[in-house]
């Protein structure tokens, strides 16, 4: 291997702990009345809540949950001030319950309000304004249908509020609880939206929006505070996706907010509670105050003037862009999150009332950001002309050329890389690295032609984008031919296996992380719910395995029909209980190389689902990231690191 060039002392390496460790805190909100802050930081070894005076330090917090198993991620304030709520699974299994909390006593364990059999998650809660105590609960505790619950959270009581009746369509409901509109996916792909009448429940046709471009369904999906109109992501007569109202007697729409080239973000529609929202809403009107747009950086549209008083007080708290953002019922005290590219989530509190403004935490106080490399937009054209957006990372005190290469390939495939904080690309960047994660075709976020290039292009022309994006970084003297890697996970662990079976000799190395290595098999072991949403997504861009000639079509484009080529460094990780993508699936290639005699490391984590959330099966999956792409790739690795 050749030695990496330098312009000076090389950074120390950043222990592997302190990019994968659960952040120091995360996730902050401040309580209706506010007067109390709750956040995730680490107890028992895991994430759990903390809840703390808005004067307060942590010293003076009060961890209000108790899981010594697996973190938390969401958790949510009631109008009572005695109760506290969070989601929580088992071992990764996304078969997700609602537990209650009192904070009036933390010491006593969690009360599981949502008791279901295997199979059955909770979707989401939000409190029911006309029934002071409630929560309305979605859950599928019949296996096809996701139906509405009203649960007192004092005692428990749950009682049906909304039975759905037709698998493929959501009833969305008002500030009251009643429903107001209905959402259909019908079997051509469109999507159907429907006012419904408050007496007789009739359903009445407001508009129908194509489908392709919708893989993720039409994102997001609002009732406005009035109950008179909806709130949706459309393109209209746009390459660019908008936020849009429909009015619910003429139908007619009108743009809510929208950036000429730029489309919405709905990233935080995929995650709610965990990535950015995608929009803002006030928690006094429940209006949309703000919306957030994919740009090379994020773009924040504010659409609600007195948040733009807000707002304009906010952006001067950091260099960064808006995360996450909460405030009092009063809408005068704010805490807000910021993403950076290298300082991690910093949490400010902010008063309007007073204009006074404090710094409560950063999720990882043990990083210096001077220490951090920089993440860079860049772009570049497809071997065929379609424009591609990416994000390049090079190595801090090291000269940016004929280094070795990195694709960080993202999942989905219908999500999107950002300018953010990113764990891997900045631990890959401190080994020396330079690390490229390009927005193929089909990614989300740049326009309804970027992401419908990708219907049928599977293992083709999805995956040239990514080798024409490796290519770019060669050509622009980044990148050593010789030493370019690959990895990423969910579907990016399936681009990984493309990359080492379609152009077997173009990576040094490669990492499948929770990949998928048979799309038939992968269509078919998908949670049965999820089934009636695919018409747009899996089966309108890769196929239907139950139609033989779609089957026959989907083998060919997957890596356990090409194992035989298999010949580079591989990395398999994989977790037991992932429910999206079965354990066969990793298993299937390893046996099949090993059975070859073709080397390879699998890491099988018995108590993890769709990707690692402990942190020490974290530590664990990079610290052998490391060895591999050390040995294999020739960047910096801590050989003395435990295995």
């Amino acid at each position: 291997m050749t030695a990496v060039p330098t312009r000076g002392p090389l950074p120390e390496l950043i222990d592997v702990e302190q990019f994968f460790a659960d952040p120091e805190f995360a996730v902050p909100s401040i309580s209706p009345d506010g007067t109390r802050i709750a956040y995730l930081a680490p107890k028992y070894g895991r994430r759990n809540v903390w809840v703390r005076g808005v004067d307060q330090e942590h010293e003076d917090a009060v961890c209000v949950t108790h899981d010594a198993r697996r973190g938390i991620t969401t958790y949510y304030w009631t109008d009572d001030p005695r109760w506290l709520l969070y989601l929580q699974d088992t071992d990764g299994n996304e078969d997700w319950h609602l537990y209650r909390v009192d904070l009036a006593a933390p010491d006593e364990p969690a009360v599981d309000l949502t008791p279901m059999p295997p199979g059955s998650r909770v979707f989401g809660a939000e409190p029911l304004a006309p029934v002071p105590g409630s929560v309305l609960v979605w859950m599928n505790r019949r296996p096809m249908f996701i139906d509405v619950f009203r649960i007192d959270v004092a005692t428990g009581e749950t009682t049906l509020h909304l039975e759905q009746t037709d698998p493929t369509g959501n009833i969305l409901l008002d500030r009251n609880g009643d429903a107001a509109f209905s959402s259909r996916l019908t079997e051509d792909g469109t999507y159907e939206f429907s006012a419904i009448d408050p007496g007789t429940g009739q359903m009445r046709l407001l508009r129908r929006i194509g489908g392709a471009e919708h893989p993720m369904g039409v994102q997001p999906q609002l009732v406005t505070p009035d109950g008179k109109g909806m709130m949706v992501g459309a393109y209209q007569d746009s390459d660019d996706l908008r936020l849009v109202r429909i009015d619910r007697e003429t139908g007619e729409e009108t743009v809510v907010a929208a950036v000429e080239g730029h489309s919405l973000c709905i990233l935080g529609t995929m995650a709610p509670g965990v990535l950015p929202p995608t929009v803002f809403t006030s928690r006094r009107t429940g209006e949309v105050i703000a919306a957030r747009f994919v740009g090379d950086r994020p773009r924040i549209e504010v659409v609600d003037p007195h948040f733009a008083e807000v707002y304009a007080e906010l952006e001067k708290l950091s260099d960064g862009v808006l995360g996450t953002l909460s405030s009092d019922e009063s809408e005068q005290r704010w805490v807000a999150t910021f993403i950076h590219d290298r300082d991690p989530a910093v949490t400010w509190f902010y008063d309007h009332g007073t204009g006074k403004s404090r710094l409560l935490f950063r999720a990882f106080p043990r990083l210096v950001p001077a220490d951090l490399a920089p993440m860079t937009a860049v772009g570049f054209p497809a071997r065929d002309g379609l424009p591609l957006h990416a994000f390049l990372t090079l190595p801090v005190g090291i000269e940016a050329r004929d280094l070795p290469l990195v694709l960080l390939v993202h999942g989905g495939p219908w999500s999107h890389d950002t300018w953010s904080y990113s764990p891997p690309a900045q631990f890959l960047a401190n080994r020396g690295y330079a690390v490229l994660q390009v927005n193929f075709r089909g990614s989300t976020g740049y326009g309804r032609r970027h992401t419908t290039a990708a219907i049928g292009e599977f293992a083709e022309k999805m995956h040239d984008d990514l080798i024409d994006a490796a290519d770019w970084a060669v050509a622009q003297g980044y990148a050593d031919p010789a030493r370019i890697g690959i990895f990423g996970g969910s579907y990016g662990g399936y681009a990984a296996l493309v990359g080492v079976t379609v152009t077997p000799d173009y990576f040094a190395a490669a990492v499948d992380y929770v990949g998928i290595s048979n799309l038939a098999n992968f269509m078919r072991t998908l949670p049965p719910f999820t089934r009636p949403y695919n018409a747009n997504s899996w089966y309108r861009y890769v196929g239907d395995p139950e139609i033989p000639a779609e089957e026959a079509d989907m083998l060919a484009r997957s890596p356990i029909t090409m194992v035989d080529r298999i010949r580079t460094p591989l990395l398999v990780a994989q977790g037991a209980n992932d429910v999206r993508v079965v354990q066969a699936e990793s298993d299937n290639i390893v046996e099949s190389l090993r059975g070859r005699g073709v080397p390879v490391e699998y890491i099988l984590a018995e108590d993890e689902g769709h990707g690692f959330a402990n942190p020490e099966n974290q530590i664990r999956l990079y610290r052998a990231i490391e060895r591999h792409f050390a040995e294999h790739l020739g960047g910096r690795g801590d050989t003395s690191a435990p295995a």
